[in-house]
């Protein structure tokens, strides 16, 4: 098995960006060099190409709504060369030079949070509600009872009905015959991402890889009856959650590979043995959540790569071209002249951003010490995740932001205990804590230079609850704190499952009275973590939930008589 060697590059950065809004646009060729694109916060989309290891801009649109996704598309048997994005309520399509020749509104209650391209077809979700458009005209709907991650449709050529497929945060996908209900999968996490084998769902077109939340990938045949699950890579070694995938063959083997993104900035890619199973063929670790990734051609043609995009907006490649050159002792490694004149340019670039930085840093205290001067306070983005963890029963608060982190302050009115993180680098000191004030906890996180993500396990009592809160602090000027409140409910180690064991024994507490199903629906939630806020649909609702740490099991059913 040939050995997979990659060097990182960097590209350029833009604005922070959501999962999946960065894709290559199909090459002209075999192995030829692809473009890039990928939509931020800002609403910008940048499109750019490499020539001679430069950048060289394509199209930059101007700012709007953030993008929340961007998908690849084209008229049905055509090339997708065609670029979609959603951002509010609306779609926009841009060809690849840079036109804008969409601009539909959707007229939807809630914003889209996944799209889906394909042909003529739209596919848009909100939080619950999924939409499907056939040339901008409304065709399917669907109201899931838990919140929609991501969406997408197999092969509309290989089914005679359109099937969808719906990965749901109740560890659910839920697969769709247009506007009806077919069937249901159960997955092992919250699935956060979904993707077609192969880039087209195999032979057949039903086989369909996830990634969930808690960092395990799997593999899916949809047939028209029930499901077939294929394989299951299991998080052994805690890694993060899985925010994108995709299939190329950066082994260059003939058959193709599987890429995975993942939230704590780990890359991965899994070969295939001779059962079909994946192999971890390479694995490489970004400061950063990896929240778009794909495999091509970008820097120079004949050369695979694997292009990442970064929660910060860092673009950053895994090349297969080799970026040193070794040489023995006594031997001189001779510097081209097209590699000396682009030392000398970034050294002209250095100097140029040191004097503006230098001008900058004058103006600004200048500026503090006036008394016309106007504080203004900094806005910055936090990308936060609070789960539960089933395998050591404690929960993981992971803190990302853009810029450099100062430090991070946890404040506790209940009583939490702080875990040890091998990925954690950062200096931890406690303060003096009164608790019959109702202030438990008190902890500073000092994080080293350049740090732009902290995590934090902590273990929680069942049966104490309350809130936790974190104030951050990232280092810039002039000094702003934002703070993030995380809730821990009565029942905080219990965790959302799909089995329940009727022959075990068991405690049963029956309530009745004069009540609404959302006033019972919202003392549950209020006791337990992982339901949905929104009240079920129909007369009655029930939940599995499984304590992480006892491994006891719970059942809550209620309905109105």
């Amino acid at each position: 098995m040939m050995e997979l060697n990659l060097s990182r590059v960097d590209y350029t950065q833009v604005a922070v960006t959501s999962p999946k809004t960065m894709k290559l646009l199909p090459s002209s060729g075999k192995r030829a060099i692809q473009k890039v694109t990928v939509g931020d916060h800002e609403g910008v989309v940048t499109c750019f190409g490499m020539k001679k290891k430069e950048t060289v801009p394509v199209f930059k649109t101007l700012p709007s709504q953030a993008i929340k996704r961007l998908e690849m598309g084209g008229p049905p048997g055509a090339v997708a060369d065609r670029i979609f994005v959603s951002c509010g309520t609306e779609v926009r399509g841009y060809t690849k030079k840079g036109k804008q020749f969409l601009g539909f509104n959707t007229n939807l209650a809630e914003p889209p949070q996944a799209m889906y391209v394909t042909g003529s077809d739209l596919f848009l979700t909100g939080t619950y509600v999924f939409n499907h458009f056939h040339d901008l005209k409304d065709q399917n709907y669907f109201l899931a009872p838990d919140k929609i991650n991501d969406v997408l449709c197999l092969p509309l050529e290989k089914f005679s009905l359109l099937t969808s497929v719906l990965a749901c945060q109740d560890r659910v996908l839920r697969v769709l015959q247009e506007s009806d209900l077919l069937y249901e999968v159960e997955v092992p996490g919250p699935p956060q991402t979904l993707c077609l084998i192969n880039g087209n769902g195999g032979v057949e077109g039903n086989e369909l890889l996830y990634g969930t939340s808690d960092g395990k990938v799997g593999m899916v045949q949809i047939n028209s009856l029930s499901p077939s699950h294929r394989w299951e890579l299991p998080n052994e070694k805690g890694h993060g959650g899985i925010l994108c995938l995709d299939n190329y063959d950066i082994t260059s083997d003939g058959v193709q590979d599987l890429l995975v993104g993942r939230d704590d900035g780990l890359v991965e890619v899994f070969g295939y043995n001779e059962t079909d199973e994946p192999v971890l063929r390479f694995s490489h670790q970004l400061n950063e959540s990896v929240t778009s990734i794909q495999g091509g051609v970008v820097a120079t043609a004949g050369y695979d790569e694997i292009v990442a995009a970064t929660y910060a907006g860092w673009i950053q490649g895994l090349t297969t071209e080799p970026q040193e050159k070794e040489a023995g002792p006594g031997d001189q490694v001779q510097v081209n002249v097209e590699t000396q004149a682009r030392i000398k340019t970034l050294k002209q670039e250095l100097e140029e951003i040191q004097q503006k930085v230098a001008r900058e840093r004058e103006k600004y205290q200048a500026t503090a010490h006036s008394s016309k001067a106007i504080s203004a306070v900094p806005f910055f983005n936090i990308n936060d995740k609070f789960t539960l963890s089933k395998d050591d029963a404690s929960y993981n608060l992971s803190l990302e932001v853009q810029s450099a982190i100062d430090n991070v302050l946890l404040q506790s009115d209940v009583p939490i205990d702080l875990l040890d993180v091998e990925k954690n680098s950062a200096v931890v000191s406690f303060s003096a804590t009164d608790p019959e004030s109702g202030n438990f906890l008190l902890a500073t996180y000092r994080c080293q230079a350049n740090t732009t993500r902290l995590e934090v396990k902590i273990r929680s009592i069942e049966g104490q609850y309350g809130t936790i809160q974190a104030y951050v602090t990232p280092r810039i000027q002039p000094k702003t704190c934002q703070v993030r409140q995380y809730s821990i409910k009565p029942l905080s180690l219990h965790q959302r499952t799909h089995s329940f064991d009727e022959s075990r024994p068991m405690n049963v507490l029956k309530i009745s009275g004069n009540f609404s199903m959302a006033e019972i629906h919202s003392w549950v939630c209020y006791c337990l973590p992982e339901l949905p806020e929104r009240t079920p649909v129909g007369d009655s609702a029930t939940f599995y939930l499984l304590n992480t740490f006892l491994d006891t099991q719970l059942e809550c059913t209620y309905r109105n008589h």
